[in-house]
């Protein structure tokens, strides 16, 4: 057995929280500087109704300028990376060349909801051990 809790940094990419109606809700910006790889992780509590499917943004800029990730950039795909059953966990990878990424959460089909967060794991540092 090795040990790999050095040499991956786990973020929050979206506060674990109740979306109850048909929005998108922003995430966190991710700074991937100093890392070669990125996934997502997201993880849905007790829903009620709905579907809840990640938008994968990237910019030059943490505050602005983000646009879509391009399906290339993506290991798996949005759609398939959808939660809309109790304690689902989906995840999704990002491999694109831009020092800042975020994931969102649109939200479909939702009347009443449930809660829904997501953890970036960032991974292959530059430098180790990961603070």
């Amino acid at each position: 057995m090795q040990d790999i809790t050095k040499e991956l940094k786990r973020l929050v990419a979206f506060n674990f929280q109740t979306i109850a109606s048909d929005t998108t809700t922003g995430g966190n910006a991710i700074d991937l500087q100093g890392y070669e790889a990125c996934d997502f992780t997201i993880v849905a509590g007790n829903l009620t109704d709905g579907v809840y499917t990640p938008l994968i943004e990237e910019s030059d800029a943490s505050g602005s300028g983000y646009t879509a990730v391009d399906d290339a950039d993506l290991i798996g795909l949005e759609a398939d990376a959808a939660v809309d059953a109790d304690n689902e966990i989906k995840t999704i990878g990002y491999v694109g060349h831009k020092r800042y990424v975020k994931l969102s959460v649109v939200s479909s089909a939702t009347t009443s909801g449930g809660p829904v967060g997501a953890i970036a794991t960032l991974g292959h540092a530059r430098h180790n051990p990961v603070s």
